[in-house]
């Protein structure tokens, strides 16, 4: 039984537009799902990916109005690490984001930037065989596209803390640069610790939620409970309905989700037109003339530029 890598990775936004403008129109992400946070319905849940909206590629936001921005610090992760296709890619990346007016340093063959509200992120040629996650955007050469995620940083006061419920339980295993890989049959992801900043962190606009590893439909409940043999307390199941999840505090504080690969996006509009209308779970459909007049007007560039 093995985690699939990297599933999703949930940060916090307070301004929808922006965030939307960044990620589709800068970064080329497809927008494959506009919902609502399940847990509050008042508020959106965005959802950015390749052009299938695939467990391995996908970031997703909350948007919370207006808020202030966070800090990032122990127990949190602090950066998205994503892959590219090869070097010529960072130079376009580069080039693009300062025509954006998105600073850039180049570090460790990566080329490192923050999106408009803090949140961190570095690109780097990928040295797996993964399969490429891309979108198609308009005014982005395939050949540059992302390709998905290949881990993210987190924040740490004592990593060891981990190391029984990460390797043990979960299969996380070391790899040459410091960091820790999960990998499945088909795909894997890193992830490595950092020592914290002094700074306290805060949660809020442009920080990380959770970070969720990816687990074929079969092996879910196994996953909780191997979690709970390795000293984790994870919740039950949680249908979301485009995916299942569990949600478990690694020792170092970081909020972990165990979420599975499908249903997927699919499953209440067609593939071809995901995001371009507000999808709810049936268990909020007969709320959806009180949800949507809360919720920002967006405008997704990629609409606007076909």
């Amino acid at each position: 039984m093995k985690l699939e890598g990297i599933h999703h990775v949930t940060a916090i936004t307070g301004d929808a537009q922006l965030n939307l403008d960044f990620y589709v129109g800068v970064l080329g992400l497809r927008l494959v799902k506009k919902t609502v946070n399940q847990d509050d319905p008042t508020v959106y849940h965005l959802f950015y990916a390749d052009d299938n909206g695939s467990p391995g590629a996908d970031l997703t936001f909350f948007e919370y109005p207006h808020a202030v921005r966070g800090v990032a610090g122990a127990g949190m992760v602090h950066r998205v690490d994503w892959r590219v296709a090869a070097p010529e890619a960072l130079d376009f990346w580069e080039q693009r984001l300062a025509d954006a007016g998105t600073a850039t340093r180049r570090t460790d063959d990566r080329l490192v930037f923050a999106d408009p509200e803090g949140l961190e992120h570095a690109l780097g040629v990928s040295t797996v065989t993964d399969e490429p996650l891309q979108a198609s955007a308009p005014d982005i050469p395939r050949e540059h596209a992302l390709c998905g995620f290949d881990g993210v940083h987190a924040y740490a006061v004592n990593p060891a803390a981990s190391d029984h419920l990460l390797r043990d339980g979960l299969g996380f295993a070391d790899v040459p640069g410091g960091a820790m890989e999960v990998r499945g049959e088909h795909r894997g992801g890193l992830y490595a610790y950092d020592p914290p900043p002094a700074a306290a962190p805060r949660p809020g606009a442009g920080t990380v939620h959770h970070v969720a590893f990816a687990s074929p439909m079969d092996d879910h409940e196994a996953w909780r409970e191997r979690v709970l043999a390795h000293g984790g307390r994870p919740t039950p199941v949680i249908d979301r309905f485009y995916f299942r999840s569990i949600y478990f505090r690694e020792p170092s504080g970081v909020l972990f989700e165990i979420a599975t690969i499908g249903p997927g996006f699919a499953t209440d509009e067609p593939a071809e037109h995901l995001g371009e209308h507000l999808a709810l779970p049936p268990f909020l459909e007969d709320r959806r003339s009180d949800i949507e007049p809360l919720l920002t007007p967006l405008h997704d560039p990629r609409a606007r530029a076909v």
